[in-house]
């Protein structure tokens, strides 16, 4: 088992690293300290032990854990809720509306991830533990949720990675947790000051404009902070954001263009990386650095999506 401490982000706020397919700064779990504590994604459920020893080290025992937060319910994000909250008897766990069902059955989302992850799929997900409706709290477009005297979260409906996609504003930091919605951080490159934000536009609910409107939307509220699904927090909001909108104009033109050539997801795949490797080196990034394990996969899952959607679209 991997050893890390929670990371600070500010007094109220700490991420624990859950190590998602093994690997640090992938996934991570968000602690609220509020009256109501509160936690923002699960990971997997190989990521449960990691948040409950993570918890365990800020001084919280998992009776106090009043909400389990999940953005979306691909099994990165919100696969061991049902495991976390079977140790959690004081929680509800809040999700979107269209993925609610899913959580208290599971069968579609584990069919849809082994078709994704092949043989890994056991390794990274199991168990996937369903959970009972009456442990469900739905929450969507500008409902509220006050976790403190002073703290009141607001849920936004935020579609364009997946249909059951909710991102969460927290008033005090003026900060957004955003999953998967307007794309994924590299942790890994910060230590190298290089910042990089890229679209995630893995299957099957990616739709461009309903991401590029969540990315809008986010820009017109001036954040302070960004809380990614993958991974960390960012305070150059406006340049992330503009960021991962530029890239997801070339996620588009490659697919196109690959398309048109009547090639498939891992040409695609193979050029998305081509175009990310290019800008790296620009600033400095060796190509044998250790974040490739983590682009080469996402540019793989990104791809599946990008030709998906343009096959749903030709229909």
């Amino acid at each position: 088992m991997h050893e890390k401490n929670p990371i600070k982000l500010d007094n109220r706020i700490h991420l624990i690293d859950g190590f998602d397919l093994d690997v640090p700064e992938r996934t991570g779990t968000y602690v609220i300290d509020e009256d109501e504590l509160t936690l923002v994604e699960t990971g997997p459920s190989p990521s449960i032990k990691y948040i409950k020893k993570g918890l365990g080290s800020l001084g919280f025992t998992l009776t106090q854990v009043k909400y389990i937060i999940v953005t979306h319910i691909h099994l990165d994000h919100a696969g061991g809720a049902g495991l976390l909250l079977k140790e959690c008897p004081n929680a509800k766990v809040v999700v979107h509306e269209r993925g609610a069902r899913h959580l208290v059955n599971p069968k579609k989302l584990a069919a849809g991830a082994r078709a994704v992850y092949g043989e890994s799929f056991s390794e990274l997900f199991d168990p996937i533990v369903p959970v009972p409706e009456e442990g469900l709290l739905i929450k969507g477009e500008g409902d509220k949720l006050k976790i403190g005297a002073n703290c009141t979260l607001q849920f936004l409906d935020t579609p364009g990675h997946a249909k059951h996609h909710f991102s969460i504003y927290d008033p005090i930091s003026n900060g957004m947790f955003t999953g998967d919605t307007v794309g994924i951080r590299y942790e890994q490159l910060i230590r190298d000051g290089v910042d990089l934000f890229l679209p995630t536009t893995s299957p099957n609910h990616f739709d461009p404009d309903a991401m590029q409107t969540s990315i809008d939307r986010m820009l017109e509220m001036k954040l302070d902070k960004i809380y990614y699904g993958h991974f960390g927090m960012t305070e150059h909001t406006e340049e992330a954001l503009r960021e991962v909108s530029e890239w997801l104009d070339v996620f588009i033109e490659e697919g196109e263009q690959v398309i048109a050539e009547e090639k498939g997801y891992d040409e695609l795949a193979s050029r998305l990386l081509a175009r990310v490797r290019q800008r790296l080196r620009e600033l400095g990034i060796n190509d044998d650095h250790e974040v490739y394990i983590l682009i080469n996969l996402d540019m793989q899952v990104s791809s599946l999506g990008i030709i998906d959607y343009f096959k749903k679209i030709k229909q």
